[in-house]
């Protein structure tokens, strides 16, 4: 049975890694096509995930039809695979990717390139960085540029629960919920229990720090109506990547909702046809 792609359905297992089976899905490439390569997709951080599974499947689909393989992983802690959230590590989803790329290296024939979303994006070019074997090209779905920020942003969510449910009473702040965390407390944050290990990892991820020389990466950046502007914060980022030599970023601009962080699943068609399109010059 094919879907509407003329693939396949994706194929589902588990991945045996050093630290847990993750869950994977496999979408082999279009057997009437020359293989071209493969794709491993890194998911976001937290319920981003969860909302933004729809989108992956999109993108997958069209680029197995194009002729590439692609890998998705449930990271060690997250989703389907095995571990607990609080024991999971930066290092750990390193080492998750590292099998996963074993994995489709034995799997196909071609290149292999990185495809992450917001904190995910960061998690490729951070893994790409460290990569003995040369990455094709990295894509990068709205990347998060500032790992401090974006921990702040997700500690407000336990800031704003604890408002809703103690209004007579005095919530800390997330100053204080990171001084919590560095004294060893765990923390649930919107599901997910939170460790000093992984949110001092996080915190210290900076997008203009993790320039991948030589290797093709595309930011896409998700704009709310044509013509927008990029935050001075992304612009910072662009042009410290500019001023490495070796650096070979291109930046595209893409008009739809942030379907990671909508109430309802919600799909962007536009940048599913624009990633694409890059792959087929």
């Amino acid at each position: 049975m094919k879907n509407s792609t003329g693939n396949p359905p994706a194929e589902t297992f588990f991945l045996k890694t050093e630290f847990g089976d993750c869950f994977c899905l496999y979408y082999s490439s279009n057997p009437d096509k020359e293989c071209l390569g493969g794709f491993i997709y890194v998911h976001p951080f937290g319920d981003e995930m969860n909302k933004s599974r729809r989108m992956a499947a999109l993108q997958a689909r069209v680029f197995a039809a194009m002729g590439f393989g692609v890998l998705q992983i449930d990271l060690f802690g997250c989703g389907d695979s095995h571990g607990e959230f609080e024991n999971a590590r930066w290092d750990t989803w390193k080492h998750n990717l590292e099998a996963a790329r074993d994995w489709l290296e034995n799997r196909i024939a071609g290149p292999i390139s990185l495809w992450g979303l917001r904190l995910g994006a960061l998690l490729a070019l951070d893994f790409a960085r460290g990569s003995k074997k040369k990455i094709e090209k990295i894509i990068l779905w709205q990347p998060v540029i500032n790992g401090e920020l974006f921990l702040t942003q997700f500690l407000r969510l336990r800031v704003a629960n604890e408002m809703l449910g103690s209004a007579n009473e005095k919530t800390a702040g997330t100053k204080a919920l990171r001084s919590s965390l560095a004294a060893g407390e765990r923390l649930e944050v919107a599901g997910y229990m939170l460790v000093h290990e992984l949110t001092e990892a996080i915190e210290s991820l900076r997008a203009d720090k993790l320039i991948v020389p030589e290797v093709p990466v595309y930011w896409f950046e998700i704009v709310s109506e044509p013509g927008r502007a990029m935050p001075p914060a992304g612009v910072k980022v662009v042009r410290e990547w500019e001023k490495e030599k070796n650096s070979n970023l291109s930046v595209l601009f893409v008009t739809c909702s942030p379907f990671w962080a909508t109430q309802e699943i919600s799909e962007c068609p536009e940048l599913v046809s624009a990633t694409a399109k890059i792959l087929s010059k």
